[in-house]
């Protein structure tokens, strides 16, 4: 499971993921319109806090961290966590729930103490961790390449079921919790969004993930289709992207409220455990509940690597996600249980 140059992306894509500065979002932002930003650094005159990461640390389970070095906007790592030296198990995690791994790892080294300071896991959107998967499990971020193959590989269900047929994966599969759309919007509302028809109101700014990278914006055209039929899903992501009033997002879904929390967007479609976590963290963000009948529902599950370098930690994992102390995390930031039904 070495290179393979026809499905590899660039570096640089991995190397953005793991970044997601100002520079970023800025630059997607001046694709479609400079007004906001004119290509020029500036001198940092922002809060701090608003960058990635946001947990201080507690993303990250090393035991010894050694010399600190996180400088938000030019020096930060968001989506790879702990020691990548000697891992008992490493994990990839669609990003859909970055923000519930540290309390998950915690609850999990608690009942599983041989493994406490030894979790390394990644969680870029799950189409990059398959094709780092099929890259030996080779990351290159800026100037840094290492190595970490996985034990583990988590996304929705049918991007498991389909992994485990092609080979890449080994049976069973695992679901564990579901999760609704939502509209992430600043705290207040200044743009007064009631509903998804309002994102293709004239002069609303949206900030949408990008199909070519993240699995929930097929989730997020299939919401805007039952609101509004073709045309509010055209006007949203084809008429909307080629005039510039929808920024589609680079990488992941973090991003979206990094375009909130900087008034380069008035409204985007998230999870809505990201908009829990985001108020949960003190970020001035809100949401707009979408209705029952024009959301669409995500089931995650997970799955062992074939051939991973640890079988008995993947499996140990994949008892404790649906576990009740796993779903009771799961539960704070807006998850379902998965019943099978």
């Amino acid at each position: 499971m070495r290179r393979n140059p026809t499905r590899a992306r660039p570096a640089a894509t991995l190397a953005v993921a793991a970044t997601l500065t100002l520079g970023i979002c800025a630059a997607a932002h001046a694709q479609a319109s400079d007004s906001e930003w004119h290509g020029e650094a500036e001198t940092p005159h922002y809060q701090e806090q608003i960058f990635p990461p946001w947990q201080q640390g507690q993303n990250n389970n090393a035991a010894d961290k050694g010399f600190v070095f996180t400088v938000p906007e030019v020096d930060s790592m968001a989506d790879f966590h702990g020691d990548v030296n000697n891992p008992a198990l490493v994990l990839y995690v669609g990003g859909n729930y970055y923000f519930a791994m540290a309390p998950l790892v915690q609850a999990f080294e608690k009942a599983h103490p041989a493994y406490a300071g030894r979790i390394f896991y990644v969680t870029i959107p799950p189409g990059m961790l398959v094709t780092a998967m099929k890259d030996g499990g080779t990351f290159t971020s800026g100037n840094m390449t290492f190595t970490a193959e996985a034990d583990a590989y988590f996304a929705g269900l049918k991007t498991i079921k389909s992994l485990i047929a092609a080979g890449v994966l080994a049976g069973p599969a695992v679901p564990y919790v579901t999760n609704d759309l939502t509209i992430m919007v600043p705290k207040g509302n200044p743009a007064h969004i009631k509903g998804l028809a309002d994102l293709a109101r004239p002069g609303v700014r949206v900030v949408m993930p990008n199909p070519a990278y993240e699995g929930i914006a097929r989730q997020i055209e299939a919401s805007l289709t039952k609101a509004g039929g073709h045309a509010l899903e055209a006007k949203v992501y084809e008429t909307g992207v080629r005039t510039g009033t929808t920024v589609l997002t680079h990488i992941h879904h973090r991003q979206t409220p990094l375009f909130l929390l900087q008034g380069l967007a008035d409204a985007g479609i998230t999870w809505k455990s990201e908009a829990v976590f985001q108020e949960e963290i003190g970020h001035p963000i809100a949401d707009v509940p979408i209705p029952a009948r024009d959301n669409t529902t995500a089931i995650y599950a997970g799955a062992m690597v074939r051939g991973t370098p640890h079988p008995t930690a993947a499996r140990t994992w994949l008892a404790f996600i649906h576990s009740p102390a796993a779903l009771s995390i799961f539960e704070r930031y807006g998850f379902k249980p998965y019943t099978g039904r």
